[in-house]
């Protein structure tokens, strides 16, 4: 799965279905009034329109990943059909001739002559005899008369309830009065909303964007993207405003561009700071309900809703900066996450965060001009165990810390497996010499099919499900050599910074 982060090109991944057609609808047909007995203006055809650059997703050339390697991905791509036939012309007797008062289309066009359309037509006869219009004077006494029984039967209900007192019901409670029960979304947006941050950065020549943030700490670390916030890691500004407008000034403490995590520090923070909790990602369950807190294009303090779709998904995403993309085997969600969403806390029904939301696959630009994707229901957030271990980090040194194997992979579109590739990235060696992958008996041309009890289907799904461990974590690695399955174990070495 490959998508992207604030309006950028991705790299392509395992298993990403291509983008779905969307058509512009079609120009409305013209409205002006025919002329009589012609055939109609068709409706003017309206080229369809090709899908745009996706905002948070699309498929396409991949940034070089670790073994320098780059894949393609399908482009998606829709058609129209032309509606221009012409229906056939009106029948020139249809429609009638006006009595004398009414004004005429006009003074001669198609379908004019006597009787047309605008001619006037004979006065007609008036016929002798009253009987017709007896009836219909006793149909009008007849209707008044009911109208006056049933304006009176009115005037003597509404004065029974008069002094019977009204018969409308008052709610007993209303507005900020209502009880909201610990678990639904409006008690879990009230407790969370206070902690959420819409953050604002700023390079250093001006360029930057919107993402959202979420209280870490007490000391007033903030987690968010590294998306979010990459602009401004060189001299640029990073302001955090909370949903009580009032805003600080931060700074970045750390940032791990292959996780897509970040952390900034509020300066002066506030005493009164209230950390949101962190739940269990790995507890948690398809089906479970979510709630995602953020700024869709800019529209701080939105709260969508949603259920997990999906656990483990393998997704690389990138920034668009053409450097090394990240990794994550996400969390997918059905919750509407949009442009500006990224970096926010992904929440269960007890308002404890699971994920920080970091990317959409969607199908097409959005609107308004912004040239952004919006979401169609295919959001994906970083396991909040993973993102905590690597937030921890940050603080503690300011460098992010990577779980690998010390082999290079092949980030090939592929599904039969993680292949290790016969030559490293730069010339390097394909398997460390003395790496754990070495030290695990693992050699060039082998396929690993499987991380433990995760099925491994391409190279960056096993970058994905490496990343959610921790160096000194011992795994049990599944791979294929000359046709013959055989499994090894293997205890993860550790990388620190993102070069």
């Amino acid at each position: 799965m490959s998508t992207e982060n604030e309006g950028t090109a991705v790299p392509p991944a395992p298993s990403a279905p291509p983008s779905a057609p969307v058509d512009a609808p079609a120009a409305s047909a013209h409205q002006g009034h025919p002329a009589p007995g012609a055939a109609p203006d068709p409706a003017p055809y309206a080229p369809p329109q090709a899908p745009a650059q996706n905002a948070d997703q699309g498929y396409g050339p991949g940034p070089q990943g670790p073994t320098g390697e780059t894949g393609w991905g399908p482009h998606g791509a829709h058609g129209g059909q032309d509606p221009t036939a012409s229906p056939s012309a009106p029948d020139a007797s249809w429609p009638p001739p006006p009595p004398p008062s009414t004004p005429s289309y006009g003074d001669g066009g198609a379908g004019h002559g006597s009787g047309g359309w605008g001619s006037p037509s004979p006065q007609p006869t008036p016929k002798n005899g009253g009987g017709r219009g007896r009836m219909l004077a006793a149909v009008l006494v007849a209707a008044l008369v009911a109208g006056g029984a049933g304006g009176g039967l009115g005037y003597t209900l509404a004065k029974e309830n008069d002094s019977n007192g009204s018969t409308t019901v008052s709610a007993s409670t209303s507005g900020g009065n209502v009880k909201r029960d610990p678990g639904t979304v409006a008690a879990v947006a009230a407790k969370a909303l206070p902690s959420t941050v819409t953050i604002e950065a700023e390079s250093s020549s001006g360029e930057g964007g919107t993402g959202t943030g979420f209280v870490f700490d007490k000391q007033g670390h903030i987690v968010t993207n590294n998306h979010v916030v990459a602009e401004a890691v060189d001299d640029g500004k990073v302001t955090a405003t909370f949903p009580n407008g009032k805003k600080y000034d931060a700074e970045v403490v750390g940032h791990a561009q292959g996780y897509d995590v970040a952390v900034i520090k509020l300066n002066s923070a506030p005493s009164d700071l209230n950390p949101l909790p962190l739940g269990n990602s790995d507890e948690v369950a398809v089906g479970d309900s979510t709630i995602a807190i953020g700024a869709p294009f800019g529209l701080s303090n939105t709260v969508t809703t949603g259920i997990i779709s999906a656990k483990n998904r393998p997704v690389a995403s990138s920034d668009g900066s053409g450097s090394q993309a990240s990794y994550m085997s996400a969390l997918q969600t059905d919750a509407s996450i949009n442009p500006g969403n990224s970096g926010g806390p992904l929440l269960d029904a007890q308002g404890n965060v699971i994920g920080i939301n970091s990317a959409i696959q969607s199908t097409s630009n959005g609107g308004f001009g912004t040239g952004q994707a919006g979401s169609i229901g295919l959001g994906f957030a970083i396991p909040i165990n993973q993102a905590k271990y690597v937030a921890q980090e940050l603080i503690k040194t300011g460098k992010p810390v990577y779980a690998k194997i010390g082999a290079s992979v092949s980030l090939e579109d592929t599904t039969g497996g993680a292949k290790i590739t016969e030559q490293g990235a730069g010339g390097s060696e394909p398997v460390d010499p003395g790496g754990p992958a070495d030290k695990a008996g693992l050699q060039p041309g082998d396929v690993i099919t499987k991380l433990d009890d995760r099925v491994i289907d391409s190279g960056p799904t096993l970058i994905g499900e490496i990343w959610t461990h921790k160096p000194g974590d011992e795994v049990t690695i599944t791979y294929e050599r000359d046709g013959k399955e055989r499994t090894t174990e293997l205890t993860l070495g550790s990388r620190v910074g993102d070069s």
